[in-house]
């Protein structure tokens, strides 16, 4: 067996352990017999494998994720490439022999889940490995199979939820022996089956399946599971609930004396000729509009492409790297790139006129991250970009390299966190918190004009989860964690969104708009429409973004899409997989 050692294992050789197609791959050390569970599972180093097994398994989900997720929605089109299939998913006219929509990789992965949870607790029982070992490799392979049953639950609408392992994967089709549940059931089920696991941190700096290796650090490759709390109650519609679990990783920063005290998962604000994440211009040259700072070491473009430094850290939760040299291949170059690439999805004109209609604070009439970062035109053709930095030269539009193909896979960060925590505050009737994060801050959205002493402002006076303490003075000296908070949009650099009418209704309507501008192809975009349509019982919510999308591409159907979404049961996939897949 190879061990994982702490310090002492080549990051190659964790990224061939992720490649593997299975936990089996990694651990058949006799290839002619299959492994029973007591030459699998003998001690911690196995148990490590077989995690880092899924998670190899689990990238294979990447391509699919962007496309059921962005191409089901508003932000994403198909291009002229595309086939049939591609078509099928963006117009919601899926057959069952699509492969987009086929779930039967879901319940793969999910039966090697389970596989391992039933394994763990046998292992714990024998001593194998002890029980805080125990506890956080099954509380993170427990919090992974619950979103992967939530993405099931909210692309197909009803679903079998099976928690035991099964020899024959093909079985899940089977309504008589796995019932499946609502969507509705089934988040009440994994809110019962996640809240009752017993870890809810992060791996420990200690841990086995930590290393640091040539300044990569593996900690984030794991999903987090207290961001998926948050999601699961924000489902459910349980706001305090969701709110405190996002609450605890914003503080994520509060703890220690490092560098990034102030920064870690707050949103802060950005200075001109500092190394920053936000929109930016040089310094006194605001009005020029070849002054944004733009490049993969800095500036918002640089979260998606800068190497895994301070300020990565201080916004990615959850991402996992594609590697050149090892599979799983990064799909993204295929799907976006038109230089190497397929081209088969790109933006639609709905989201470039979202961006567009936005206003800059230096009265630029466009959001920058638009056009400037998360797509580019490339020979006359919009091109998705944000999956493609660590591939294309932005000044040639070529390749560095076209044998090296390595990427992330961007699965949540801090904007991510504050959008729906401020969905939860806002629905929990904290409509200021809620636009102070969207907008300017909390310092700005708490400061009382002419007051010099700020003792008693810039902070909310509110018990956990909705406590913040944003103040910044010097007579007398206060710097409140989260005096650096510039809110989305303040480190947008876009105008403050208006509160017009009904709070609530307002403020959830701009988080949803915010969302598109910030998080557009990252995964987000279906879940969020669905989420709100159907917390609203509004199905035209969803029904006229969609509309929107293809009626601005010029798509014909338009229409006809419209009044089928007008019916919620016409928002799910069919439930049908090819058994030879």
């Amino acid at each position: 067996m190879i061990k994982i050692t702490r310090n002492k294992v080549a990051l190659g050789v964790l990224v061939t352990l992720m490649s593997l197609t299975s936990c089996q791959d990694y651990l058949d050390i006799e290839p002619k017999d299959k492994l029973n569970s007591d030459q699998v599972y003998r001690d911690v180093f196995d148990a490590d494998a077989v995690v880092v097994g899924i998670y190899g398994k689990f990238m294979g989900l990447a391509k699919k994720y962007i496309i059921l997720n962005e191409l089901r929605a508003d932000l994403m089109s198909p291009t002229a490439n595309a086939d049939m299939y591609l078509q099928q998913i963006s117009e919601h006219a899926v057959t069952a022999d699509n492969p987009y929509a086929n779930p039967k990789d879901f319940y793969e992965v999910i039966n090697n889940c389970n596989d391992a949870l039933k394994n763990f607790k046998i292992m714990v029982d024998e001593n194998k490995m002890d029980q805080g070992e125990f506890n956080e490799r099954y509380s993170d392979i427990g919090t992974l199979r619950s979103w992967l049953y939530l993405q099931l639950g909210m692309h197909y609408g009803e679903v079998p939820y099976i928690t035991e392992p099964i020899s024959d994967i093909d079985d899940v089709q089977n309504e008589n022996l796995y019932p499946r549940l609502s969507l509705t059931e089934l988040i009440n089920e994994l809110v019962d089956f996640t809240e009752g696991l017993p870890y809810t941190s992060p791996y420990s700096a200690n841990s086995t399946l930590v290393i640091d290796v040539d300044g990569y650090n593996t900690a984030k490759f794991f999903i987090n599971k207290e961001c998926l709390l948050g999601d699961l109650q924000l489902w459910a519609n349980h706001y305090t609930q969701a709110a405190a679990h996002y609450k605890t990783v914003m503080e994520t920063g509060s703890t220690g004396a490092d560098a990034f005290y102030y920064d870690t998962y707050r949103v802060i604000y950005t200075l001109p000729n500092t190394v920053d994440i936000g929109i930016e211009y040089e310094r006194n040259q605001e009005q020029d509009v070849r002054s944004l700072i733009s490049s993969n070491s800095d500036g918002w473009r640089s979260i998606f492409a800068r190497e895994q430094d301070a300020r990565w850290n201080n916004e990615w939760i959850w991402s996992l790297p594609f590697d050149s040299n090892f599979a799983p291949q990064n799909p993204f170059i295929d799907l976006f790139s038109n230089q190497g690439g397929d081209y088969l999805v790109k933006p639609s004109q709905e989201a470039m006129d979202l961006w567009d209609g936005e206003a800059q604070r230096n009265g630029f009439s466009y959001d920058a991250r638009g056009s400037k970062v998360s797509y580019h035109v490339i020979n006359g053709q919009p091109v998705i970009m944000k999956y493609l930095f660590k591939y294309l030269d932005t000044d040639s539009n070529l390749p560095f390299d076209v044998f090296q193909t390595g990427g992330d896979w961007f699965l949540y960060r801090a904007a991510t966190l504050h959008l729906r925590y401020a969905e939860a505050a806002n629905r929990d009737n904290q409509h200021r918190i809620a636009d102070a994060l969207l907008n300017f801050g909390l310092q700005s959205a708490y400061t009382v004009d002419g007051v010099t002493d700020v003792t008693d402002i810039e902070q909310t006076h509110q018990p956990f989860p909705y406590d913040f303490d944003a103040r910044q003075g010097d007579f007398p000296f206060f710097r409140g964690p989260w005096y650096r908070n510039n809110g989305l949009r303040g480190r947008a650099f876009v105008e403050r969104a208006e509160v017009l009418g009904d709070s609530l209704t307002s403020i959830e309507n701009n988080l949803i708009k915010e969302s598109g501008l910030e998080l557009a192809y990252e995964g987000n975009r279906w879940g969020d429409l669905v989420r709100v349509a159907l917390r609203r019982n509004d199905p035209a919510f969803l029904a006229d973004k969609v509309y929107e999308k293809l009626y601005k591409d010029g798509n014909p159907k338009a229409d006809e899409v419209r009044s089928k979404l007008m019916n919620t049961d016409n928002w799910y996939l069919p439930f049908v997989w090819k058994e030879d897949e």
